[in-house]
């Protein structure tokens, strides 16, 4: 399963992103959407899950956080990572995908953490990113490395843990 991450869009979307969301069969936006005609824009590619941030004017509870839950993995989305309010590790979270920032960022705490980065107007001095997450079927053959450590590949912007692959792309502004 290919899970297209962004976030922090501000109400821009590039042909680019688009064009880099193509064949993802899932995309979660972790906030900052701008204006929610994106939303409808990336659904035509493929099924999305959204959470808003804090410049979206949407204040409904339903879209502050998510759990999305794809076969063995269970993903958290949530737009700042310093409000989330729920027990990661009683809910089972694999994975926590979180925005606000506009830096890509990975890591692990027993939980893999990522920060697409912002795909939104270029600010902070920060280069536009985007990533894809890579979940391998339990069933299927075992591709990715399967230790407990986050295996880097810093040329490419590739991320490997346990089941999950993570490829950070970077977006010309």
């Amino acid at each position: 399963m290919i899970i297209g991450l962004i976030s922090d869009t501000h109400g821009l979307i590039r042909a680019e992103v688009i064009n880099n969301l193509q064949g993802c069969d899932l995309i979660l936006h972790a906030g900052d959407v701008g204006k929610n005609d994106i939303i409808e824009r990336i659904k035509k590619i493929a099924p999305v899950d959204f959470v808003y941030g804090n410049i979206d004017k949407n204040n409904d509870p339903a879209y502050i956080d998510k759990i999305i839950k794809l076969n063995e993995t269970n993903l958290y989305l949530i737009h700042n990572i310093n409000d989330i309010k729920v027990d990661l590790i009683d809910m089972n979270i694999n994975i926590v995908v979180y925005g606000h920032s506009h830096k890509s960022k990975i890591y692990k705490d027993g939980i893999l953490y990522i920060n697409p980065g912002s795909v939104g107007p270029k600010r902070f001095k920060l280069e536009p990113f985007m990533a894809k997450l890579y979940i391998m079927d339990n069933y299927g053959k075992n591709i990715y490395n399967l230790n407990t450590e986050l295996k880097v590949n810093i040329e490419e912007n590739i991320y490997e843990f346990e089941r999950y692959k993570v490829e950070f792309i970077k977006i010309d502004a």
